[in-house]
């Protein structure tokens, strides 16, 4: 169990599936996928493709896939794009999960999220209070993706739009 533990690796996705619901976070890192025709994962991937289209140069870094990376006045900014703010603070530990990546790989880096459809935009620093704040919740991941079964169904909002639904509720 203790390999597993430690060879399984936390994505920003996992992050933002955990913040949401921690029963999702789980059925991600054991290799179920949701339901892809799902018209929240359908419009989430025409946000991505069409936001940002011409410049739009996803980077891949230990497993998790950020939508933008570019530099601007020398220093470098991820990007997250989001289809709203409704899930801002689950958007805020992904983006902070991204930073804690190009940290440990000796890239200092500072963040946006992007809500192209409210024409909104927050900016995101790696201070000491968020690095402490991101490693307790890849620690918590790390735990959760341990058990050998995710916690149990529990309906919460987001279960209405969930393209697990039926992994709970079938």
């Amino acid at each position: 169990m203790d390999e597993l533990f430690e060879s399984v690796s936390i994505t920003g996705t996992m992050v933002w599936y955990y913040a949401v619901c921690p029963r999702e976070a789980w059925l991600l890192s054991h290799q179920l996928t949701p339901d892809e025709d799902d018209e929240n994962i359908r419009m989430g991937r025409r946000i991505h493709e069409d936001s940002y289209a011409r410049g739009n140069h996803e980077v891949v870094l230990a497993g998790s896939k950020m939508d933008r990376v570019v530099r601007k006045g020398g220093k470098l900014v991820v990007y997250e794009v989001k289809k709203s703010s409704r899930h801002e603070a689950s958007a805020r530990l992904q983006l902070l999960f991204y930073l804690f990546q190009m940290h440990e790989a000796g890239l200092e880096a500072s963040g946006e999220l992007h809500y192209p459809e409210e024409k909104r935009v927050v900016r995101l620093e790696l201070g000491d209070a968020e690095l402490k704040e991101i490693s307790a919740v890849v620690a918590e991941v790390r735990t959760l993706i341990a058990r050998d079964l995710p916690p149990p169904a529990k309906r919460i909002p987001v279960c209405r739009q969930c393209a697990y639904a039926e992994f709970c509720w079938a």
